[in-house]
């Protein structure tokens, strides 16, 4: 959705296209081409190109990383996280990204609803009950966390990566809700 006097893309300045620094004009510009509209994370973020860099940086490198954790996987860490955060952006983004990535449209609405009864295995059922842990309560984590993990064939890096994802979108959810960022309407359907 274009922003308009009705519906701000965020609270923020959004800066034009035209006048954001090279680099993250070409890489919105490549989102756009493959996806057919720019999401408005990307607009709301080049507010700050510094900082659009550093997060884009980051986050492609905890979502794109090989590892044993498929990027649907990746991607119920981040809906399951955005829920209890309130944070609608990435929840509904993140959630059309989850139905193209599981190839399943009921998974992502019952991950962002409750994953505790959704269709997923018990392997990821543990992903997203030590995500939620980092999430809310990261002080509580302990061995038992691990030792659950491990029992269910998570490896110290794949622990690592669980745990980035969830606080990195902490972080990610709370730019969001700050800044009012507006979902696109293109991803309510997106997958279903």
């Amino acid at each position: 959705m274009t922003e308009t006097a009705d519906t701000p893309v965020s609270r923020f300045a959004v800066p034009r296209l035209a006048d954001m620094p090279e680099d993250i004009r070409t890489r919105i510009e490549a989102v756009q081409e493959k996806s057919g509209f720019i999401p408005n994370v990307f607009l709301t973020l080049a507010h700050r190109p510094d900082e659009f860099r550093a997060f884009f940086a980051y986050h492609d490198a905890l979502m794109d990383r090989p590892g044993n954790l498929t990027k649907a996987e990746r991607e119920m860490i981040v809906v399951a996280t955005s829920t209890v955060n309130q944070c609608q952006y990435c929840v509904i983004a993140h959630g059309a990204i989850l139905r193209i990535r599981a190839k399943n449209p009921l998974v992502a609405d019952q991950v962002a609803i409750n994953y505790r009864k959704a269709d997923i295995t018990p392997r990821q059922k543990a992903m997203l009950d030590f995500a939620m842990k980092v999430s809310a309560r990261a002080q509580e984590v302990g061995d038992d966390d691990f030792a659950t993990l491990r029992g269910h064939g998570f490896d110290e890096d794949d622990i690592w990566d669980i745990a980035a994802i969830a606080a990195f979108f902490g972080m990610s959810n709370r730019l969001a809700n700050v800044s009012s960022m507006r979902p696109n309407d293109e991803f309510y359907t997106m997958g279903r």
